[in-house]
């Protein structure tokens, strides 16, 4: 008995010593095998392979920043790093019309055997290493092939799983992380992801072909053309006297090509008259800036926006913005003054719903069909639904993309809730980090529905370092209204949302 409980013991301490070995072995094969080196057009391409427990791919292209692409499930991680370029045949691609078209034409296939390569080099470094080690522990061909065969049996098994994950669409919805200015550059333009974004190898030309210029120009960053009808909106809110906000939102503009600023409130703390000075800047953006009162906000307050050149204050009225039709109200509270109370019917601590109401019966009574309707706290955007397509508001520095419940028969509605483009203001540096300034450029086709948007974060400690998470929408059923929007989860992302009208500390 005793002899039996012994062998199972050693054959017990075999099997565990079988599988570290193996894992030792993928491990070290997969970080000295799992890495190829590729021509992409006139890129050179380095693509690794690395364990993973979530998957996904990484674009790097230094020293711009990286993409990461959702493209697969599994234990692996793709990275293509674009290491260097061959200057004359970026030229030659540039001066000749067909050129970039031709590379893009080759990329899929140039891409399909770097990763097939790599796929073999992996799998061989996994086996041939495993196969070493188990010899210097064994000391036994046998047990040596049998961990050679397992070797191949999990590495071929890891990259199995990850091919047949594959999500060809992911490519249309990138997350960008690296410096600000080269976002739309990297990223693209929405309009031309939203319409070919389930053609895998069209994408991976235009990705191709737009780096390939980027790089062979240098100084000239290209962007993809803007479409004819298109609106670029920037969709910000709760800017509480950030001084730093306004750089970035000056930069965003510029570099987004945006058409139209939305503020849906809390620019100030306390809406006195100090404060005023702040929205000068609206002044110096040089596109339309239409802008909401929020609780933080005072009378004062709006009419000091309302004297900016390029500014439209709205108060449960309607108004047409660089062709899109938008409806607003300012919050029906004035929180910080208890002294002061907001213009209108509006006493302190009225519910915020009222204020949906009202402008819900102000878009019917418009005569016209309305694009966007503004509304400072979330709680107000119920009574809209079935009004208008898209609902923006703010006041939970927090961001949140959800469909209201759209009546029978309704349209369906997106409410679309900002985060603080003021990292919260003061009350951002009483975390342990400091809050990102968080801020949204919205792609409106030609029918002024929306067709994308980029979530865009910047770091509390400076303006270097930006999170961009695009995501393309499609129109839900009216079945569908009511229920949540995938948001993109990006580095840092904050705590689950508070309650729909709580009052953020």
């Amino acid at each position: 008995m005793k002899r039996h409980a012994t062998r199972w013991m050693r054959r017990g301490a075999v099997a565990l010593a079988m599988i570290a070995v193996i894992l030792a072995g993928v491990a070290g094969g997969t970080m000295l095998g799992g890495r190829v080196t590729g021509d992409v057009g006139p890129l050179k391409v380095e693509f690794q392979l690395s364990p993973s427990a979530d998957g996904g791919s990484e674009i790097a292209v230094p020293p711009l920043g990286s993409l990461f692409l959702d493209t697969h499930s599994g234990p692996a991680r793709l990275t293509a790093r674009l290491d260097s370029l061959d200057q004359q045949r970026a030229e030659a691609l540039i001066h000749d019309p067909n050129g970039l078209a031709a590379a893009g034409a080759s990329a899929p296939g140039d891409i399909r055997d770097a990763l097939l390569r790599l796929g073999l080099r992996t799998v061989a470094g996994s086996v041939l290493v495993t196969l070493l080690l188990a010899l210097l522990t064994f000391r036994s061909t046998r047990r040596a092939a049998w961990a050679g065969s397992l070797a191949l049996l999990v590495t071929g098994g890891a990259l199995g799983a990850a091919a047949l994950t594959v999500r060809p669409g992911a490519l249309a919805e990138p997350r960008y992380e690296g410096l600000l200015v080269n976002a739309p550059t990297l990223v693209g333009d929405a309009r031309r992801i939203a319409d070919d974004y389930t053609r895998y190898a069209d994408q991976l030309q235009r990705l191709v072909g737009n780096v390939g210029k980027l790089y062979g120009t240098m100084s000239s960053l290209p962007v993809y053309e803007d479409n004819p009808g298109a609106t670029r909106i920037l969709h910000v809110s709760d800017l509480h006297l950030n001084p730093a906000a306004w750089p970035v939102v000056r930069t965003v503009v510029e570099q987004f090509d945006v058409d139209l600023v939305i503020d849906t409130g809390d620019i100030t703390d306390w809406g006195s008259e100090p404060e005023t000075s702040y929205v000068s800047m609206i002044g110096q953006l040089k596109v339309p800036y239409v802008y909401i009162r929020g609780n933080h906000d005072s009378a004062r307050t709006a009419a000091a926006v309302a004297g900016q050149p390029n500014a439209v204050v709205l108060d449960d009225s309607v108004a047409e913005v660089a062709g899109v039709r938008i409806a607003g109200i300012g919050d029906p509270r004035f929180t910080p003054d208890k002294e002061e109370k907001a213009p209108g019917p509006w006493e302190e601590g009225a519910d915020p719903a009222s204020a949906g109401t009202r402008l819900a019966d102000t878009i019917r009574a418009a005569g016209a069909p309305v694009d966007i309707a503004l509304v400072h706290d979330p709680a107000s955007a119920d009574p809209l639904a079935g009004t208008v397509p898209l609902v923006l508001a703010g006041h939970l520095h927090q961001r949140e993309v959800r469909m209201l419940p759209a009546p029978e028969g309704g349209t369906a509605t997106r409410l679309a809730v900002q985060g603080s483009t003021g990292g919260a203001g003061l009350r951002g540096l009483e975390k342990d980090e400091p809050v990102p300034l968080a801020m949204s450029v919205l792609y409106l086709g030609p029918d002024h529905r929306l067709e994308a948007y980029d979530d865009i974060r910047v770091g509390g400690t400076g303006l270097a370092q930006v999170s961009l998470d695009r995501r393309v929408v499609d129109e839900p059923p009216v079945e569908a209204a009511g229920t949540a929007e995938g948001t993109p989860a990006a580095p840092g992302s904050p705590p689950t949302p508070l309650p729909v009208g709580r009052e953020p500390n």
